[in-house]
């Protein structure tokens, strides 16, 4: 088979690495759902074991975009980073061996491989929007083959390894409707590798459906197109990349750090004095007062 180069999709760098220049001029968009994206993502943090987090595809970009203007002023803004990749339902599920090898190659470019999981110190905490944990379950199995192939230690990966859901908030009770309980591969991880945050059904809708994103959906039919490469300037983008700047600088704001240092404190996890001193950089950040 031949050798493959890495092909990933574009995003610009709306931390202020990358110049967008006139692309969202006159595009004013003000998210009306800032406070609950900061919850959400507060509490993503909290539950990530002190991991490295890796956003699944696009749903997830407005968890990552503000968690970055958030952690922007903390050693804390290294342990984020997207993973383009789109492996949603039965498209994720017939994988040919070409596409598999590019899979793996796109992969190591963005940090995951079978000995990079194994010589990790922290864990790697894949986090997504779910509905019914289709995508989780073709990521794992392609890692759990590619692990096999490689010949590297799954009991030492195991460790290392953790899934973070982001679902629609129901009615808590005996009878409420659990993913990762009617997905067979979760048996493979530790109990406490599978974790979830819970968001209101509008959010998780806009997220997941209905916010104009940035770059296509990265499907298996993408992974060694080139033209992904390439910055799109349709309407549909400029829009997406206006949301995306508006979101990251309501980031960087003071009340939107107090507002997440508020929820941070409220998690269990807070015991644990990772998140306390992360907690306590958050706070000693400031912030600007207006995005």
């Amino acid at each position: 088979m031949a050798h493959k180069e890495p092909n990933l999709p574009f995003r610009w760098d709306i931390s202020g690495g990358d110049r967008t220049g006139s692309l969202t001029d006159g595009i004013d968009y003000e998210p009306g759902y800032v406070d609950a994206l900061a919850e959400c993502a507060a509490k993503v943090l909290a539950r990530s074991a002190d991991g490295d987090l890796y956003f699944v595809g696009r749903s997830p970009d407005s968890v990552y975009d503000l968690l970055s203007g958030v952690l922007a002023d903390t050693g804390h803004r290294e342990r984020l980073h997207r993973l383009p990749l789109s492996l949603y339902g039965f498209d994720g599920e017939e994988v040919t061996p070409d596409e598999r090898a590019q899979l793996r190659t796109n992969l190591t470019a963005s940090g995951i491989s079978p000995r990079s999981l194994a010589a990790r110190e922290r864990p790697v905490v894949f986090a997504d929007l779910v509905l019914h944990g289709s995508t989780f379950g073709n990521l794992h199995r392609e890692l759990r083959d590619w692990i096999d192939d490689e010949r590297v230690s799954w009991n030492l990966i195991r460790r290392r390894l953790r899934y973070l859901g982001i679902t629609v908030r129901e009615k808590t009770s005996p009878n409420t409707w659990r993913w990762q309980q009617h997905a067979e591969w979760t048996s493979d991880l530790q109990p406490s590798a599978v974790r979830n945050v819970s968001i209101d059904r509008f959010l998780w809708g806009h997220l997941g459906n209905s916010q104009p994103k940035t770059e296509h959906s990265f499907r298996r039919s993408r992974w060694s197109d080139p033209s992904v490469t390439r910055p799109r300037h349709d309407e549909k983008a400029r829009r997406g990349l206006a949301e995306a700047l508006s979101i990251h600088a309501h980031g960087r704001t003071r009340r939107v750090r107090s507002l997440v240092h508020r929820t941070l404190t409220a998690e269990p996890a807070f015991r644990d004095p990772w998140l306390r001193t992360l907690a306590h950089g958050l706070r000693a950040s400031g912030g600007t007062f207006r995005p």
